[in-house]
């Protein structure tokens, strides 16, 4: 196993950038900057698709209503809060297996090792529908509304889509990061262009059914808890992804920092949209449009004809396009950034750990992330739209669970800091702990809701709906799997759990120029 060698935190002339040994994967250093770190934290939630698909469940959640803006400011909370522990943990450990290799550290190899497979899971499982979307949207655009009806159609194009973004990965992450730029930004100006058009309309014109925001929408204190917490378990997935930001920061510039702050960047940059978004999406037609149920499960192209009007209606299908392609790409990133960890911590057969000799990216890893999704999309797309809805239902489950994880290993790796201060007792533990603790909560929460088949769309599987098989029982099988694993790879499961050095936070860091 090769490591990079590095001194003792404090030492005379120790160096300044690694502060413990690096596996090193042989990804391309120092290939990408701080804003194509927070292009792809950004990207990676698909803020368009994330809002055509989910803003009109959220309104639709009893007691809700015009509230929706403030269930987006609680589910933020858990969000900043994880995404501090990433930022820390990534401080003292800039390793492409994030998560995994963060809680193998801190909690151990078997945590660890589930941990990499819920990752896996989940973006498997959401690339289904991000392709799928991807795909209706192309047809949209283009005026062909048969294709559009077409399942075979959509098959064709959402392979082709993953095919794409697949390619685009394997080529190298400069590429990958300059495609994301274009896509995000076309998306994020469109979707500006929406809300201020929106709003203007509003107290300009005032569209039939409008209302003027007012500051209670954003006020959680007016919901009852127990409804809260049900619009949360949606604004979990409307939030979840911005931790790519992190993946990508073995090749990284000042990958120690960049990539952390990154990420707590996006989830600020995610709440900022998805607020003003809303306040103009509820404000132009008022609620009742948005729970319709011919326009709940995409608002966005139900508002894009009143609100931009004429040919311009088109633009909010470029937003969704865009987002959809864009997350599908920055969905196969991580997965492969993960998997390779693990083949290069030998948790997994090391042939999954292979690098391209000239795009110094993964090959197996990559690959067999889009053949996955390609396996998966399929076989979903073929059965129906039914189980493609529950599957997004059950994606709530792995995030809530590596991200809870990822929380507790900050606490635990830093146990030792905690009573150095106030600002590390907050930071590096009450933070972190309060994240997953809240994450946990709307884990059980989900069970025990969508464990009801009058919750779910497809009829239930020996009397289990099909969120719980695809959420819970993913996690389950990622258990089995792990403890299959320790007899094949010894040296990884022997390994004993770690705390952060004396004086890691207190180290120096050094900081590379700027590079975009």
């Amino acid at each position: 196993m090769a490591t990079e060698s590095v001194a003792v935190p404090g030492a005379p002339g120790a160096p300044v950038r690694a502060q413990l040994p690096v596996i090193d994967k042989g990804l391309k250093k120092n290939a990408i900057g701080f804003l194509s770190n927070v292009v792809i934290g950004v990207a990676s939630t698909a803020p368009a698709y994330s809002l055509a698909a989910t803003l009109g469940f959220i309104v639709a959640v009893k007691g809700t209503g015009t509230h929706a803006p403030a269930v987006l400011l609680i589910s933020f909370v858990p969000m900043l809060l994880i995404a501090a522990a990433y930022r820390f943990l990534n401080r003292a450990d800039p390793d492409a297996g994030t998560t995994f290799a963060w809680t193998t550290r801190a909690l151990g190899p078997g945590v660890g090792w589930v941990n990499g497979w819920v990752i896996v899971l989940a973006d498997v499982i959401v690339m289904a529908s991000l392709s799928d979307i991807a795909a209706i949207y192309t047809f949209k655009l283009f005026g062909f509304t048969e294709l559009g009806e077409s399942n075979a159609a959509i098959i064709v194009a959402a392979v082709i889509w993953i095919a794409l973004m697949t390619w685009i990965c394997y080529r190298g992450i400069e590429l990958s990061a300059r495609v994301q730029q274009v896509l995000l930004s076309a998306e994020v100006v469109i979707l500006a262009i929406f809300a201020v058009v929106a709003l203007a309309k509003v107290y300009g014109g005032h569209p039939a059914g409008s209302i003027q925001p007012k500051a209670s929408w954003f006020d959680p204190t007016q919901l009852n808890f127990g409804d809260l917490v049900d619009g949360v378990l949606l604004g979990v997935f409307i939030y979840w992804g911005w931790d790519t930001a992190v993946t990508v920061n073995e090749e990284s510039e000042d990958s120690n920092e960049g990539p952390g702050r990154a990420a707590v960047v996006s989830t600020i940059m995610l709440v900022v949209i998805y607020l003003i978004v809303t306040t103009g999406a509820q404000a132009f037609h008022g609620i009742g449009f948005l729970t319709n149920e011919a326009n709940q499960e995409d608002v966005l192209s139900a508002l894009g004809k009143p609100v931009l009007g004429g040919v311009f209606y088109k633009l909010l299908i470029i937003a969704v396009l865009t987002s959809a392609s864009a997350s599908t790409q920055t969905t196969i990133l991580p997965t492969a950034r993960t998997t390779l960890s693990m083949a290069k911590w030998k948790a997994i057969p090391g042939v999954i750990g292979r690098i391209h000799t000239r795009y110094l990216t993964p090959t197996v890893s990559t690959l067999g992330m889009g053949a996955a999704s390609i396996a998966v999309t399929v076989t979903l797309l073929l059965i129906s739209n039914n189980v493609l809805e529950d599957s997004l239902v059950a994606l709530g489950f792995p995030i809530c669970f590596y991200y809870g994880f990822t929380g507790i290993a900050c606490a635990v790796y830093y146990r030792h800091e905690l009573l150095k201060g106030v600002r590390k007792f907050l930071l590096l533990g009450l933070a972190p702990v309060a994240g997953a603790l809240m994450l946990f909560g709307v884990f059980g929460k989900a069970a025990d809701a969508y464990g009801h088949a009058s919750e779910v769309s497809s009829p239930p599987i020996a009397g289990i709906t099909l969120p719980l098989w695809l959420g819970i029982g993913g996690i389950l099988v990622g258990i089995v799997l792990m403890l299959i694993s320790r007899p094949l790879f010894r040296e990884f499961f022997s390994r004993k759990t770690e705390t952060a050095p004396p004086g890691l936070l207190e180290q120096p860091v050094e900081h590379a120029p700027a590079h975009f």
